[in-house]
Parts: structure tokens; C-alpha cells; sequence
């Protein structure tokens, strides 16, 4: 029984008993009888007078309620003209105000925040309780080669393999740097935050490859062309020491003038190989800028398929071009890119070894150039060495190819990647223009 039942029940009680006390009075006194009936309608008056002023306040409580319920911070109340009910209403419009100015304080925030995450530079991956993908801003959509739409919901372990291997063991407050396809280099950081009361965890993702990239370079620059100093200049001092001791080869009796001539010989060949070795490195080096010209990249992709024939004939390869049907018309350095693709082709060609197919694709939107092999794949405890300057798995490599490979498409702009399947044993490079 609700407060104001109850009120209007004990005022009808209580009149009512007035009423009957009123109705005996009538038989004994006329006058008596009219004093109560005055009393009675003092009593009404005074009775409803109690009752607005003890229920209005309730229900304008109710209404600020309903207001608070519905998140409706704009409604205020006006004075009535009671002090007691007048107090009640400032309290209550004072507080609405608040309300409202933190309302309005948090959804400036909540925007800016928004905003923020969506222009960051770096990658953001907000995480339910359960590790579970609820937002990707853009940048972590570039990194991870996936729109939002598919990442969204996904369980971190659902991720693409090397995002989900290394995010999975990632702990919240630590940090974790990694190499994917052996080219991007990225470090995530997870953490926390409080939001309405629940426990948020965020991955920050940061590419450092850029700045390791010119780490590197700066290193190596600097070792090769002390190396390359040395070297050369020794190998020259050698070379013409060797020529001068020609001279001496009349000299000698027959008996020993073979095996003098052919120490000569090795030992000039040697120092002649050691000078076209460091000018491998050199040539790394001292790549010049790319010179972008409007090149037909399918017209570069069937002549560079013509000029390594021979070999994949000789290998037993078959060579398909799976081009787009409109031209490809990219702005780039046709020598350069010539020699990264035929570096690309090579590799291939080395991994299949004999009998295999390399597929050459092009596709249009986006401008993506793919070359597949069916050669033995990648080792996976090798792929994230890929691109590591001058790293090979051949025994005798240089891994001259791959960084230079590197240098060139990094001095283009072009992003690339090499990925292997060893399972299906294909292998992909590809580069989006």
C-alpha cells in the first residue's frame, strides 16, 4: 500500500469519525451539532492543504527519477513558493546541472578519444575480458592486412599466425618485438584501462621498421666502405706485385716454371674475385635514388619471362603469365625494377630446383604484382631472417639479392612481402604498387 493510499485512507477514517460524532450532536444540541460541522470543513481544508504540500515534493521527486532514468539531464523544476519544497527543488536542479556538465565533460572525451585512436599513427586493438577483438583503429588495419570487419569478435589466437603466436604469450604491462614475413618490424604493448567500471586491455602496436631500416643502413654503409677501401686498395698493391714477379718466370728452369706460373695465376684470380666480392657490397651500397618513370609493367613482365626461358627450359619449368586484362602503367625505375624481379625470379628458380611452375600475376585494383612457386618453401625458422641484411641459406651466399631486393622497393614505396606455405609447398612474393 503505497504512502499516499494510506493518507487519503486515515483522512477519510478520521472525517468520518468527525462526521458521526456530528450526526449524535444533532440530537442533543443544534448549536454543537453546527460548531462540528464548522470543524469538520476546517479539518477538509487544512487536511488537503497537508496533503499537496506532502505529496507535490514526492512528486516532483518522481519525475526528476524518471528523468535521471532516462538520461534526460536538460529538465528542471521552478519554485512553488515553499520554502521546504523551494530548497528541495535547488538541490535538485543543482544536481541535474552537475550531471549534466559531466555528461557533456565525458562525451567530449569519449569523442576525442575516438578521434584520436582513429588518426593514430600507431596501431590500437581493443580487447574485450575474454581477449576478444572489439575495435581496430586503421593503422592496425594496415599492419595486421585485414580489414575490421573480419578482426572484429575474432579471439586473439584467431589473428593472423605470426600476429596470433606472439600476441597470444603477450602479458598485460610487457611488451613484445617481432619480424613478420622477415621485412615488417613491429612492437606491441598491452595494457589496461578502466572504463565504467570494467577492466579494458588495449595492444599498442608501433612499426619500427623505418627506423631500423636506416640503423642498419647506416651500419653496413659505414663497414663496407671501410672494407671495400681496404681491400681494394690491397688487392691492387697484391695484383701488381704478382704482375712484377712474372717477370721473373724466363728465369726458371722448365721444371719449375709451371707451377710458378700457375701459383701466379691462382693467386691473381683470387684477389680478382675478392675485388668483384666487395663490389657486390658496394653495389648495395651505393644504389642510387630511384628515377620513377610511367613504366608498362606487363610489357617488363614479358620480357624479363623471354629473357630467363632458356633456363626454366633447361630446368623443366613452366612459366605462366597470368596478367590483368588492362594495362598496368606504374610510376618506377625500370632498371632497378628490373633487377628486382629478376632477382625474384632467380630465387624461384633456386627453390624449385628442377620441375616445378612459377606463376607471374598481375591485378589491377589494387595495383599487386604476385610471383608463386612450387619450390620446397621456406623454413619457418628462417622466415623471420628474411631481408636481415646479407642473409643467406646458401652455403656460399652473400645475400646480396634479398637486400638489395629490399632497399630498392623500400626506396620506391612499394610495400612487399615473402610468404611461404610448406605444407602446400608454394611460396609468394608479392609487391602492391
Amino acid at each position: 500500500m503505497s504512502l499516499r493510499t494510506k493518507f487519503i485512507l486515515f483522512a477519510t477514517v478520521i472525517h468520518l469519525l468527525l462526521a458521526a460524532m456530528a450526526y449524535f450532536l444533532l440530537q442533543e444540541n443544534v448549536y454543537l451539532f453546527l460548531g462540528m460541522e464548522l470543524l469538520i470543513l476546517g479539518s477538509i481544508y487544512i487536511t488537503s492543504q497537508l496533503y499537496v504540500t506532502f505529496f507535490k515534493p514526492l512528486s516532483l521527486i518522481r519525475a526528476g527519477i524518471q528523468s535521471i532514468k532516462d538520461k534526460d539531464f536538460s529538465t528542471k523544476f521552478m519554485g512553488v513558493g515553499q520554502k521546504e519544497l523551494d530548497e528541495l527543488i535547488n538541490v535538485y536542479n543543482r544536481m541535474i546541472e552537475q550531471l549534466r556538465h559531466e555528461r557533456v565533460a565525458q562525451a567530449e572525451k569519449h569523442y576525442f578519444l575516438e578521434k584520436l585512436i582513429q588518426a593514430s599513427p600507431a596501431g590500437i586493438l581493443l580487447l574485450g575480458f575474454d581477449n576478444q577483438v572489439e575495435h581496430v583503429n586503421p593503422a592496425a588495419e594496415l599492419y595486421l592486412q585485414q580489414p575490421a570487419n573480419s578482426l572484429l569478435g575474432k579471439h586473439v589466437s584467431q589473428l593472423p599466425k605470426v600476429w596470433a603466436e606472439q600476441l597470444t604469450q603477450l602479458q598485460t604491462g610487457s611488451s613484445i618485438t617481432f619480424r613478420v614475413n622477415g621485412i615488417r618490424t613491429y612492437r606491441c604493448h598491452r595494457a589496461h584501462f578502466l572504463d565504467r567500471g570494467f577492466q579494458h586491455y588495449f595492444v599498442l602496436i608501433e612499426e619500427l621498421t623505418e627506423a631500423i631500416l636506416q640503423n642498419e643502413r647506416q651500419a653496413y654503409e659505414k663497414v663496407i666502405r671501410m672494407m671495400s677501401h681496404e681491400v681494394n686498395n690491397s688487392a691492387g698493391a697484391v695484383n701488381s706485385i704478382l704482375g712484377s714477379l712474372q717477370y721473373y718466370a724466363p728465369q726458371l728452369t722448365d721444371e719449375h716454371r709451371e707451377d710458378f706460373d700457375n701459383a701466379l695465376q691462382v693467386a691473381i684470380d683470387r684477389n680478382t674475385n675478392l675485388s668483384h666480392f666487395m663490389a657486390n657490397f658496394a653495389n648495395v651500397v651505393r644504389l642510387p635514388k630511384p628515377k620513377k618513370t610511367p613504366t608498362d609493367l606487363h610489357a617488363l613482365l614479358r620480357n624479363l619471362a623471354l629473357l630467363m626461358q632458356p633456363e626454366f627450359q633447361r630446368r623443366t619449368i613452366s612459366c605462366t603469365l597470368q596478367l590483368a586484362p588492362q594495362p598496368l602503367v606504374i610510376l618506377l625505375d625500370q632498371q632497378q625494377m628490373e633487377q628486382v624481379l629478376l632477382n625474384v625470379l632467380k630465387n624461384a628458380v633456386e627453390a624449385i630446383g628442377d620441375t616445378g611452375e612459377i606463376t607471374i600475376a598481375t591485378q589491377t585494383n589494387p595495383a599487386q604484382l604476385t610471383i608463386t612457386d612450387t619450390g620446397s618453401g621456406i623454413p619457418e625458422s628462417v622466415r623471420s631472417l628474411l631481408f636481415t641484411p646479407f642473409f643467406s641459406t646458401k652455403e656460399y651466399g652473400q645475400g646480396i639479392g634479398l637486400t638489395m631486393i629490399r632497399e630498392i622497393l623500400v626506396n620506391h614505396g612499394f610495400p612487399f612481402s615473402l610468404e611461404s606455405d610448406q605444407e602446400k609447398r608454394v611460396t609468394t612474393f608479392w609487391i602492391r604498387f
